[in-house]
């Protein structure tokens, strides 16, 4: 059963029941209400485009041209209502797409800024999101940081760069960056639909559709470009753990609060630890902990670099995950081994993107993903079994990134568990670090680490072995 929990009110939410359900029945807050119109919207803004796509190929298609030989006086008819459909304001409003043809349509359209029908039901729909995520973030409505919403809306980039040049002027880099990061999606999309470039449209309205989308928000590049900026084959070595290291792993146990410490103390500069664990029951299980991102380089000899970052966010098949399976053969990890992943970050990715593939799941019974501060909502692991847990500070950019906000209109599988909540540890990427995920879960919000601690009680028992392996990307 899905649990979507709010730390601001410390308890799972009630489902909320449908207008006119009677006096017992819980009222909807504006907020919900405004996402029920965005869904709403968003659907018409996609049952638009996919109206003005099939219009446009039943007038390009050759059937019709056949038809237009036999019939020329019905294929005129046709043709002017079909335009006129796909062209007034009153119908779909300049709404061809699709094809060659279709294509080139829309792209004259976009360049003469004719806004479809669509566009327009998409924008509302993004406003109608951004303005819910400012009920439960006050700060989104601030003077500043409206002045910035609503010139994203109107599609004034001119003065949404003087709205984010005064918001940083007012509340510094990171702080401004933690304010919008929210809705950071929308505002991508809105930029990519409202723009004069007809090739980024993509990014917007897989965002509309609540998906992740595969090209980037400015030029429309491909996410398989990626591989080509990644392509290291991947290796793992075993490594030898510094003093440091040691004394966090030698109290470490079988405690989330524990294990983001440990992730903590290995670092981000290519270090990953497996675990073996002699368990209560008297089975021998495995516990794989793997940090995030580096953002020292763009790329560096690593795979936790912001190039795989990006990589891990839109592909499965990244250096990481390459060379943690180099490591899992590595270290004889028998086949059929029980093993739980706990990722941050980047590594929360790559410990979903494991999960997803399908020669890792079939070789060992991954058990449980536990992900910290990680974008993972668009990806599936392909044992239905594994419970994935996924644990979010709302101040936190980066689980931001996968397309599902918290306007998002699309929900996580039943079988997860999201526990999300806001803290003090308001700017990123303070509010991004393992340290901050630990500090709260072992303070006021204890009650969710015991709740994480008790869906992974099979892994309780006597640490017998702590082995940390270097990744390099080739």
């Amino acid at each position: 059963m899905t649990q979507v929990v709010d730390g601001t009110t410390g308890h799972v939410p009630a489902q909320q029941g449908p207008q006119g359900a009677g006096p017992g029945a819980p009222e909807r807050t504006d907020a919900e209400l405004l996402i029920a119109a965005s869904i709403l919207l968003a659907d018409a803004a996609l049952t638009a485009k996919q109206a003005g796509a099939e219009l446009t190929g039943a007038l390009s298609s050759g059937r019709f041209v056949l038809d237009a030989l036999r019939r020329p006086g019905w294929a005129l008819g046709t043709a002017v209502s079909c335009v006129k459909a796909l062209t007034s304001p009153a119908g779909l409003g300049f709404g061809a797409n699709g094809g060659l043809l279709g294509e080139l349509a829309r792209m004259a359209g976009s360049v003469t800024y004719r806004r479809p029908a669509k566009v327009a039901m998409a924008v509302d729909a993004f406003a109608m999101r951004i303005r819910a995520v400012a009920v439960e973030h006050p700060n989104l409505d601030s003077p500043l940081a409206r002045r910035l919403t609503d010139a994203m809306v109107g599609g004034n980039r001119l003065e949404a760069l003087r709205a984010m040049y005064a918001l940083v002027e007012r509340l510094g880099v990171t702080r401004a960056l933690t304010t919008v990061s929210p809705v950071i999606m929308e505002l991508l999309a809105l930029s990519g639909l409202l723009d004069e470039n007809p090739v980024n449209d993509d990014f917007s309205w897989v965002t509309l559709a609540g998906g992740v989308p595969t090209t980037d928000p400015f030029l429309g590049l491909p996410s398989s470009l990626l591989g080509y900026l990644n392509p290291g084959p991947g290796r793992a070595e075993r490594a030898d753990a510094d003093s440091i290291l040691e004394k966090v792993l030698g109290t470490s146990r079988n405690d989330i609060v524990s294990y983001v410490n440990d992730i903590g103390a290995l670092g981000n500069h290519g270090l990953v630890l497996l675990r073996r664990v002699a368990c209560a029951d008297g089975q021998q299980r495995y516990v794989l902990l793997l940090p995030g991102t580096s953002f020292g380089l763009l790329s560096n000899s690593t795979p936790q670099d912001l190039v795989g970052a990006f990589d891990g966010l839109l592909r499965t098949d990244t250096t990481y995950t390459r060379a943690v399976k180099q490591l899992l053969l590595r270290s004889g990890l028998p086949a059929g081994s029980e093993l739980m992943i706990v990722g941050h970050s980047l590594g929360g990715l790559t410990a979903m993107n494991l999960a997803m593939d399908v020669d890792v799941a079939s070789t060992y019974r991954i058990t449980h993903v536990i992900t910290v501060g990680s974008p993972i909502d668009g990806k599936r692991p392909a044992d239905h079994t594994t419970q994935v847990i996924s644990l979010v500070n709302k101040h936190d950019v980066i689980p931001m990134l996968d397309g599902r906000g918290p306007a998002s209109p699309n929900d996580i599988p039943d079988s997860w568990v999201e526990l999300s909540w806001l803290d003090e540890s308001y700017d990123y990427p303070l509010s991004h670090a393992p340290q901050a995920y630990s500090d709260t879960l072992r303070g006021e919000l204890t009650t969710y680490r015991d709740q994480v601690n008790k869906l992974i009680t099979a892994y309780d028992g006597e640490v017998i072995g702590n082995q940390p392996y270097m990744l390099r990307d080739k």
